[in-house]
């Protein structure tokens, strides 16, 4: 990568607005789909709604892209196809004209900035039932999402603490490249919202976003756990879950307890970790 080829202050930008431009796209995708079919955009949310699960990424560059499973379903709680006539192939060119069509104007340095998408939008259709070859199943979609969704939204050598001071950026083990993001995200300051997020490469998304009826909302998924170990809970003090007796060839008893010892370091223990917090604090400063 040539340094003076790459604009460090867009990228940083870019990667700080990344997720208002993702909120801008899951708008601009319905208008864009009801224009194509000749509906409004009314008559479109009667129809059918769109469902995304949402998961960010860094470029080898260290700027953000997004992979994301796009849905449309039957307008109700019940997650049924869509009418005819609303096909996949017509979502495939609703993403594309939106993802095109976004644009975000920001301010910086008495300037006003135009943020967008690449050209590099890569749509594919993952179950059309008019395709002759077998559609995938649901186990294949939820693999794609678990892959990028179990990787770490970090660059090797990033610190996984936000940055203090300029003073920490000469101390990071990482690649020349992003520790140069790295200073202009903090160049930038608090007024472009880098600063906080500097360690991050200026993005503070979240790396997984998804709509609400894509599918079980973690509030339903902490639910189902809570019933699972209240059901799992025996009613009888005396009978453990699988309805044992409770006796000593069920449970170990250890004749002895634990008892408080104290706070603090043994010697020679505290005196390196005096000088440890002294060497710490003179960093600080």
């Amino acid at each position: 990568m040539c340094p003076d080829c790459f604009n460090y202050e867009m990228a940083v930008l870019f990667n700080a607005h990344a997720a208002a431009l993702w909120r801008r796209f899951t708008t601009y995708v319905p208008r864009h789909l009801a224009r194509l079919l000749g509906l409004t955009q009314k008559h479109l949310r009667s129809l059918a709604r769109l469902r995304f699960v949402r998961v960010a990424e860094y470029q080898a560059r260290g700027v953000v892209h997004f992979h994301a499973v796009i849905r449309l379903d039957a307008a109700g709680q019940d997650y049924q196809p869509p009418p005819p006539g609303i096909t996949a192939a017509l979502l495939c060119q609703a993403i594309e004209q939106a993802a095109a069509a976004i644009r975000l104007v920001i301010e910086h340095q008495d300037l006003d900035v135009l943020l967008g998408f690449g050209a590099q939008t890569d749509t594919r259709i993952i179950r059309d039932g008019d395709l002759t070859g077998g559609p995938l199943n649901h186990q294949a979609v939820a693999n794609y999402i678990a892959k990028y969704a179990t990787k770490t939204l970090s660059v090797p050598g990033l610190p996984s603490l936000r940055i203090r001071c300029e003073a920490d950026i000469g101390q990071l083990r990482c690649p020349a490249h992003y520790r140069r993001m790295i200073t202009t995200a903090w160049q930038l300051g608090r007024t472009a919202r880098c600063r906080a997020w500097a360690h991050m490469l200026g993005y503070g998304g979240h790396f997984l976003t998804k709509s609400r009826r894509y599918s079980v909302t973690f509030g339903q998924l902490r639910t189902a756990r809570a019933e699972y170990r209240r059901d799992a809970r025996p009613a009888d003090p005396g009978r453990d879950a699988w309805d044992r007796t409770l006796d000593e060839t069920v449970v170990l008893v250890l004749a002895t307890t634990w008892s408080y010892a104290g706070i603090g370091y043994t010697t020679p223990g505290a005196e390196l970790a005096a000088a440890s917090a002294a060497r710490a604090r003179e960093h600080s400063r």
